[in-house]
């Protein structure tokens, strides 16, 4: 009598893996991913490897094509370009990074609290709408322009600046986000498990932190994605108009701001932190694409 082996059960198969493999389906989000960690790794690792100071001024040395000694030439104080296009981008990144952080934090919270709470629906929705009708970068301008001083001062001139610059950006980047988790959690409220957990006495606080947020994190994270690149070029863009970092903390878009009285006769030092700019944003948009498609349940498994 022949015995019958019965294969072990297999683990249950994690809900992220079936997101992967729908994201890696996604060719154009797969080249986002690949183009934005290189870069990542190439602001983050190469220092490291070229340890050229990035605002170390020879003047013998100034406006320099590409050489051996300078893979991307030199400005016109003689600064590495390469050394400040790396050093640049660290920061651009980070300021991203950030601002899309607190930006994601602000427009999840007010989102929520306005979906599941009718009382508050009012009030949160028309400071919403409030935020929405101001014309952001005069706001920004107007920002920068009173706290800069007063910042810099208090934390020195390149910590204030980007305390400033991450909670202007931030503080006026978060109403699309609102605007989305809280139409999530108005169909949210009302489904089976909702309803259930609120008919056995379940604190609203709980019923939010443990059926309604894991539930909204897949707009959130497709929110996180395109809030980096709007940051990245918003940042880029108050340093283009000098109202960004000091001069000698070096950004993309003050790499931008510099090059541009010496653009005719040198445009490769507009085209390189332009095309750094392009690059970063453009990849980032293909990764929200994916994992918007891959967060989707109703396309996640084709």
């Amino acid at each position: 009598m022949t015995d019958i082996v019965t294969a072990a059960p297999r683990p249950p198969r994690s809900q992220w893996w079936d997101v992967w493999d729908q994201f890696k389906t996604h060719k154009g989000a797969l080249v986002g991913l690949s183009v934005f960690a290189l870069i990542v790794l190439t602001i983050l690792i190469g220092p490291l490897v070229w340890r050229v100071d990035p605002t170390f001024v020879d003047l013998r040395a100034r406006n320099q094509g590409f050489s051996a000694s300078h893979p991307l030439g030199t400005d016109q104080l003689g600064r590495d370009v390469l050394a400040r296009v790396m050093a640049g981008g660290k920061v651009s990144i980070a300021v991203g990074m950030t601002a899309m952080s607190l930006s994601i934090l602000l427009g999840t919270t007010i989102g929520v609290l306005a979906g599941y709470f009718r009382a508050l629906e009012g009030p949160l929705m028309r400071l919403t709408d409030l935020f929405l009708a101001l014309p952001l970068l005069p706001l920004l301008l107007l920002m920068v322009t009173l706290f800069r001083e007063s910042l810099s001062r208090s934390f020195g001139p390149e910590s204030g600046i980007f305390l400033l610059i991450v909670c202007a950006i931030g503080a006026t980047s978060w109403m699309q986000t609102a605007r989305i988790v809280r139409g999530e959690v108005l169909a949210l409220k009302e489904r089976e498990f909702v309803l259930a957990a609120r008919s056995i006495g379940t604190p609203a606080r709980r019923v939010v932190t443990r059926h309604v947020l894991p539930n909204v994190l897949s707009p959130i994270m497709v929110s996180a994605t395109l809030g980096i690149a709007s940051a990245i070029i918003t940042e880029s863009a108050l340093s283009f108009l000098g109202l960004g970092f000091p001069p000698d903390f070096p950004t993309w878009g003050r790499l931008l701001y510099d090059a541009i009285d010496q653009m005719q006769l040198y445009p490769s030092r507009v085209v390189i932190p332009g095309v750094a700019i392009s690059l970063a944003v453009l990849s980032v948009n293909y990764i929200g694409d994916g994992l918007r498609d891959a967060l989707d349940p109703r396309i996640r498994g084709r």
